[in-house]
């Protein structure tokens, strides 16, 4: 059974009460179900030998400033303990018993539990170990901070509405506290009493099977056979068993009932903390707009001295300008201004007529750096709005076409890499690869849709010439070197897609394939992020035919997570052009040796 935490909170209104209170906390006078041989621990007020009634005094007198009313409480006496699963979790119906160490951690838990909530304000705690199970007596004395006053119901709750709202709380807080223990919280509402002392010695003293056992005591002459047959048909008896079998079925119910309970306040005490944590985000995120608001532009205009005209709403006058606000913009309609500007600081600057810095210098004496702050972000903001509606975009520009090298770059295509002449050509032909004049290789990077906005440059000057880059402006994002091949007509349908990281890659990939039916395309895409996603998620085959490297499985990876249906495709070599060189070499050793490929 889960462990449940346990706290209650008792008004002591007299001293006379306090006195009584303590002379059974503090074993001043004989208590019948304590156990003499076992020692009680004073947690809290250890070394003050003076009385309990004495050390309320003393604080009450030094800590408030007013005669406490005849009916206040002077103290308040809370008991904390928790059910006996926790303290010993194997039997718990076993009285005066339990686990040391669980007992440590409750008794440290408690006590910090108790210095937190209340400091000072707990003169005294004991810790009672001589009754079935440990708990602790804490004496509270009420006292308000900012009124100096006793007042248990500012601590506690006055009205009994209140009073169980608080008490709800403090309960809730306790049993925070206690649930890395493993202690729960009870039923929040719970309707469930307990037991006064009285009347539980009561229960246990009385003897109801007495008369009964003495009623089926063994007769002269009767067997063992005989007397149990006998007890058996016994009428008494048979309401007996029939009543502990109702029994042992009504408290697994409330066995079963208790758990979902538990269950339900668990979900329950999980729900506030998460509608908690959504009012503090929802705090924290009315702060943060707060903060890219800009100051009001009718307080800044009366900050600088212009009153509002009654007459004409939304106009402010004063200092030769006549400004009409509305929202973050003003324009001024005076006659010898006739213009107008967005936000605080422009409006500072126009009526002040102050440079920038300046402007800002006054807003912070006026509004303090925190305010500045605001109207320096939105400022900010609306310059950079300014800039992005008027200034132009830079359109990419391809590299000029130097036909003069392309010849010896086509001779690296075809030779170096071992790309089919006629394939080069025919893309070469369609403004796809060309050469500029130091003799890079130039792939053409084209939308979707076939327009042109960027290129792809590959080195080939010289033996290891390993340049490879973007031209300036391009755009890698929505822009790829693609060409389309199979299928029964060029205007079918894409159905396929092969991914690679480079033009030529892209480009011996299709060089190795047979003919297909499937119109397919080939696309170089160097990084995740410049994938046309929306589209391969259309696209029934998408195949990943990247080299042989970690970088490469990396990429792969990642482009899996965003397209599920894409799979890999991986050379035997370093990449798929190592491999279409030592296709081509072992074509050529055939050839030589008359074997037919």
């Amino acid at each position: 059974m889960v462990a449940l935490a346990i706290l209650r909170v008792e008004k002591l209104k007299s001293f006379g009460n306090i006195g009584g209170s303590e002379k059974h906390t503090a074993r001043l006078q004989q208590t019948p179900n304590a156990d003499p041989t076992k020692q009680n621990i004073r947690l809290i007020g250890d070394g003050d030998e003076r009385s309990l009634e004495d050390v309320v005094k003393e604080l009450i007198q030094s800590k408030t400033k007013y005669q406490p009313r005849k009916d206040a409480v002077l103290c308040s006496e809370i008991f904390l303990s928790a059910s006996p699963e926790y303290f010993r979790p194997d039997s718990p119906s076993k009285a005066g018993v339990w686990d040391q160490d669980r007992m440590q951690d409750f008794t440290n838990t408690a006590k910090t539990w108790l210095e937190e909530n209340y400091g000072d304000k707990c003169v005294r705690a004991e810790l009672h170990l001589d009754e079935a199970t440990p708990h602790i007596h804490a004496y509270v004395v009420p006292i308000n901070e900012k009124t100096k006053r006793l007042s248990y119901k500012e601590m506690f709750g006055g009205s009994q509405a209140q009073g169980r709202l608080k008490l709800s709380k403090l309960q809730d807080s306790y049993a925070q506290a206690l649930a890395p223990l493993g202690i729960q919280r009870g039923v929040k509402g719970s309707q469930a009493t307990h037991t006064k002392v009285k009347e539980y010695y009561q229960a246990v003293n009385s003897e109801p099977l007495t008369l009964e056992l003495n009623r089926l005591a063994p007769l002269r002459g009767e067997t063992a056979q005989q007397l149990f047959e006998r007890i058996q048909e016994d009428p008494s008896i048979q309401a007996i068993n029939h009543q502990l079998a109702d029994r042992k079925f009504t408290l697994q119910k409330s066995l079963r009932a208790n758990q979902n309970a538990v269950t339900a306040e668990q979900s329950r005490i999980k729900l506030e903390q998460t509608v908690a944590q959504l009012l503090e985000e929802n705090s924290s995120l009315r702060q943060q707009i707060q903060q890219l608001r800009d100051l009001p532009l009718e307080d800044v205009a009366w900050q600088l001295g212009l009153n509002p005209d009654w007459k004409n709403f939304n106009h402010w006058k004063g200092r030769n300008h006549i400004i009409n606000i509305h929202e973050s913009k003003f324009y001024d309609f005076h006659p010898s201004q006739q213009k107008g500007g967005g936000g605080s600081i422009d409006l500072v600057m126009h009526v002040n007529e102050c440079n920038f810095t300046t402007a800002l210098a006054w807003l912070n004496q006026q509004y303090g750096s925190s305010r500045l702050e605001r109207a320096s972000v939105h400022w900010a903001k609306q310059q950079a709005k300014e800039i992005a509606m008027t200034g132009t975009k830079a359109e990419f520009t391809a590299p000029i076409e130097d036909e003069a090298q392309w010849q010896v770059l086509q001779n690296y295509l075809t030779e170096k890499r071992q790309l089919p002449v006629n394939l080069v050509q025919a893309l070469h032909e369609r403004g796809l690869v060309y050469a500029d004049e130091r003799q890079n290789a130039v792939f053409v990077m084209r939308s979707l849709l076939g327009e042109v906005n960027g290129a792809f440059l590959r080195g080939t000057k010289g033996e290891d010439n390993t340049f490879m880059g973007y031209e300036k402006g391009t755009s890698r994002s929505d822009g790829w070197f693609w060409f389309r091949m199979g299928g029964k007509k060029p205007t079918d349908e894409v159905e396929r897609v092969v991914l690679c990281k480079s033009p030529i890659e892209a480009i011996s990939v299709a060089v190795m394939e047979p003919s297909t039916a499937t119109r397919t395309m080939y696309l170089a895409a160097d990084s995740p992020q410049s994938l046309p996603r929306k589209f391969l998620g259309n696209i029934p085959t998408v195949e990943l035919a990247y080299g042989n490297s970690e970088a490469d499985d990396e990429t792969t990876r990642i482009i899996q997570e965003v397209l599920s249906h894409a799979h890999r495709r991986k050379p035997q070599l370093a990449d798929w052009n190592e491999e279409l060189k030592q296709r081509q070499l072992l074509q050529q050793q055939q050839a030589s040796q008359g074997i037919e490929y």
